[in-house]
């Protein structure tokens, strides 16, 4: 059976290694360079660096068996933590080495900076969310579902606000509850301590999957194809036209609004969040206590230790930091981290639709078409979650399964 599968981020990945494994004959055409879409391995300035820090967790069970399965080992790959929320205004929370849920209920109770009031308060509320097992009457703000809830306290500015912005890229103010509660079930509410653990990677983006992906694939008799634009998709008698070749079925996995244009009637919202990163260069001398800290400054929202001196400060959702050029805004977070000496190198990354905006009631399309023989991957496609690698790798895997499903023409 021929398909194709048209981009080659990690939704794309996930859809070429599960057909290439289920013997189809497999094309996987990307426009770029290399595999990974965004995220990937990027060089600056002689330095290989990511093009956006994406911290997995132990709930990402597919995307790391989609590593295994390609021959990327995560038990080297990764710094496994159990989850820490620190930030710079002393606040600390700490998940033990519990089994789950006891783990989460010991991390509440001795969070720093908070009372016992408001832990067992919160502990209720979280009890309460299980019970309905995530589910809310209806999508809100998670602003507005902290506020009918009680949440009102310091919990809420650091930690849920906080989780919020790092899970779906938006403020509380703006990002959908459901969705919020989705990642809070298969994470904090698991019934599995691991899945609540932190991911750091502890190489370059490339190695986690993009780059063992196309070894894997193209050892395994898939045909890539790299600097490849395609100009025009149809539907033909014999299967789906992509360029003039005939395949039986195809995948889109390329972003939505390149998507859209090469199949009009997809309908998509064009409402999308910038990302930056600002890599800040120190002295082998500056480390974070934790690999990860929630920077509480007018700008600063994440900061994730690379090791040797090398900080990657995120910065997710419209904002006023956009507003600032590359030095203004190197200079505001150098001066929010108050180290004792600067950076002496910098860069600024930025990604102007990075990811779409996880607001409530958001359409998502579906992985089906109106061709049944022409499906789409991407993280916007799997409705359970925000714009997560594990959506994109989930929803690459789903639609290889029904693009292997169609009938041969």
């Amino acid at each position: 059976m021929k398909v194709a599968v048209i981009g080659g981020g990690w939704a794309g990945i996930a859809a070429a290694v599960e057909l290439t494994a289920a013997g189809a004959d497999t094309t996987l055409y990307e426009a770029g360079r290399v595999l990974g879409g965004r995220a990937r391995s990027i060089n600056i300035a002689g330095r290989t660096l990511d093009n956006g820090q994406h911290i997995l967790l132990g709930a990402y069970r597919e995307t790391l068996a989609l590593m295994r399965q390609v021959g990327a080992d995560p038990e080297t790959l990764f710094d496994r933590r159990p989850l820490q929320i620190i930030d710079n205004s002393g606040f600390r929370l700490a998940l033990p080495m519990l089994p789950a849920p006891l783990n989460v209920a010991w991390g509440l109770l001795t969070a720093a900076g908070v009372g016992l009031g408001e832990k067992l308060r919160t502990a209720i509320w979280m009890d309460g969310i299980k019970r309905r097992r995530f589910q809310l009457p209806a999508d809100i703000t998670v602003a507005q579902w902290l506020d009918n809830d009680g949440q009102t306290g310091q919990l809420r500015r650091h930690l849920w606000e906080p989780l919020c912005l790092a899970a779906l890229n938006l403020p509380a103010e703006r990002a959908s509850a459901q969705l919020f509660a989705n990642v809070l079930r298969d994470s904090l509410g698991s019934a599995r301590r691991e899945d609540t653990d932190l991911l750091l990677p502890r190489a370059e983006f490339g190695q986690l999957l993009p780059e063992p992906a196309a070894n894997w694939l193209s050892s395994h008799g898939a045909k890539l194809q790299f600097g490849k634009r395609i100009s025009h998709i149809a539907p033909d008698q014999n299967g789906i036209l992509i360029d003039g070749e005939i395949f039986a079925s195809a995948i889109l996995a390329t972003a939505p609004q390149h998507a859209a244009i090469l199949w009009p009637e997809l309908t998509i919202n064009d409402d999308f969040e910038p990302i930056a990163t600002v890599y800040l260069q120190f002295g082998p001398k500056i480390s974070l206590a934790f690999p990860l800290l929630n920077l509480l400054g007018k700008h600063g929202q994440w900061v994730v230790d690379r090791s040797n001196g090398l900080l990657a400060c995120v910065l997710s959702g419209h904002g006023d930091w956009e507003a600032l050029d590359d030095a203004a805004l190197t200079a505001s977070l150098e001066d929010e981290l108050g180290f004792p000496e600067k950076a002496h190198w910098h860069r600024v990354v930025r990604e102007k639709r990075a990811t779409f905006s996880a607001r409530p009631a958001l359409h998502r399309p579906d992985c089906a078409t109106s061709n049944p023989r022409l499906f789409l991957a991407g993280d916007y496609t799997w409705a359970d979650y925000p714009a997560t690698l594990e959506g994109a790798v989930r929803s690459g895997r789903r639609a290889a399964r029904m693009a292997l499903s169609c009938e041969q023409p």
